[in-house]
């Protein structure tokens, strides 16, 4: 007879194992898709209307603001709140905007689900697009001034999206074929995101004890799940949470993605993108309109030309959609001020970018890695998110100034974040070289080099708040 201890009938039953929050939020993602889908259509109807009526309005009249007239209140959601929000958003959730809330992606994927559903071209896949778009998008709108006009907002937002939702209806069926090989973002994106805190983690170990049978996931931006290992392709949309038992949203070090990054995880598209791209050619683009070398610059080369009777460079007659066109408000750029932005965005993605990638090469020699600098530049995505975020802010400030509203210490706030963004990319670094270096000095040498190629990055946003 099998007598039961009184003291085992006080002891609470033994409770099965609690799933943690985190997971559960990833399993509620999954269970509320249609919600999400909702309001993803909801920020499709609100983009639409906020690109496409404000073109079609007069300009605003200087006393104009943003709670008052439609364009002003477009112009700041766009790049006073949305822009510098999706850059912040996308370091500390991940790829929450692409998942969510990206009308882009939203539109891309269902016209998809009525095209042609033709295989994705082999010249599609090419690994620079993202690169190419990326540049082409910042220069161009520099050049029709889309921060500041609703019809070159037109042109460049609502161009890319026509041309999503063209991709979406010949290629793929349910998937976001724009978003993995054309979206000017992408790029950026697959960066920034590493640093997220979040991810959706695969256990493979219980991916292969798992009993479960196979559930079809649509996953929509393409992602090898079962061998997904990180944040930067993930679109956190959270359709694949749960899946035989092996996928969950978990916390991890905003550290930990980088510092694993292997020499194959590790493309020369995406160390170009950050270097050249995000380091070099966007800080050209924000600082052009503030930098007294391109005035002087003007100035001088108008004077030559005028001496010598060459006058259409100084000539305002380009189209709107080729160069900034608004004589209305005083606002006409010659081919000399086009020109001469070209150059300036050109010069900086040259001397910034290269000094990074010259920092880069010489550190991964001293680690014997003659292409050890893919993987050391993405060390540096900390400083190359706060510069554009930085930039982006700008815009931000900006607007708020034309309403009235001026204070000094958001350069003070920015040169905090930029000097904090440096050191922490110089932690990150130290982690990465940690198991190629046979030394603490080779290490600490390689982690100097490197940071002493983004110096003129610093040195360029220093000038600009303390010295212009």
């Amino acid at each position: 007879m099998n007598v039961r201890s009184p003291v085992l009938d006080m002891l609470p039953a033994r409770q099965p194992p609690q799933t943690p929050l985190l997971a559960r939020l990833g399993l509620a993602m999954r269970r509320h898709r249609g919600a999400i889908l909702v309001v993803q259509w909801l920020v499709v109807v609100f983009y639409l209307l906020m690109v496409t009526l404000p073109a079609f309005l007069p300009l605003p009249p200087e006393e104009a603001h943003v709670l008052d007239n439609l364009t002003r209140f477009a112009q700041f959601l766009f790049w006073g709140i949305w822009w510098p929000g999706v850059i912040l958003s996308t370091v500390v959730l991940g790829r929450v905007w692409c998942g969510y809330f990206c009308p882009e992606g939203a539109m891309t994927e269902a016209a998809s689900r009525f095209g042609l559903n033709r295989p994705v071209p082999r010249w599609m896949k090419w690994g620079g697009w993202p690169f190419a778009a990326f540049l082409g998008t910042t220069v161009y709108g520099q050049m029709v001034s889309v921060y500041e006009y609703p019809k070159a907002v037109l042109l460049v937002l609502g161009g890319s999206t026509v041309a999503a939702v063209a991709v979406g209806l010949v290629w793929g069926r349910g998937k976001r074929v724009w978003c993995k090989h054309l979206c000017p973002a992408n790029g950026v994106f697959r960066i920034l995101a590493r640093l997220s805190p979040w991810h959706f983690r695969v256990d493979r170990e219980a991916w292969a004890r798992s009993t479960e049978p196979p559930r079809f996931i649509q996953c929509a931006p393409m992602v090898h799940i079962k061998a997904m290992n990180g944040a930067a392709e993930c679109h956190m949309c959270g359709g694949c949470a749960g899946h035989k038992g092996a996928i969950q949203l978990a916390a991890r070090s905003p550290n930990a993605e980088i510092a694993r990054l292997s020499r194959k995880e590790s493309g020369g598209w995406e160390a170009a993108t950050l270097l050249f791209g995000m380091l070099g050619v966007a800080t050209g683009a924000f600082q052009w309109s503030a930098s007294p070398w391109l005035v002087a610059a003007k100035q001088a080369l108008a004077e030559w030309l005028v001496e010598r009777e060459i006058f259409w460079p100084l000539d305002t007659g380009a189209p709107w959609w080729l160069l900034t066109q608004y004589p209305e408000v005083n606002d006409a750029f010659t081919w000399l001020d086009g020109g001469l932005i070209l150059a300036h965005i050109a010069v900086y993605a040259l001397a910034l970018g290269g000094a990074a990638w010259l920092g880069l090469v010489l550190a991964g020699r001293m680690l014997g890695e003659t292409q050890g600098w893919k993987r050391l530049a993405m060390g540096l995505t900390p400083l190359a998110a706060a510069s554009v975020f930085i930039g982006l802010s700008l815009l931000t400030t900006g607007q708020l100034s034309a309403e009235g509203w001026r204070q000094a210490w958001p350069n003070d706030l920015r040169l905090f974040l930029l000097f904090s963004a440096f050191a922490w990319s110089g932690w990150l670094l130290w982690q990465q070289t940690g198991s190629q270096a046979a030394s603490h000095g080779q290490r600490l040498g390689s982690v100097v080099f490197s940071l002493v190629g983004t110096l003129p990055v610093l040195v360029s946003w220093w000038a600009m708040f303390r010295i212009w």
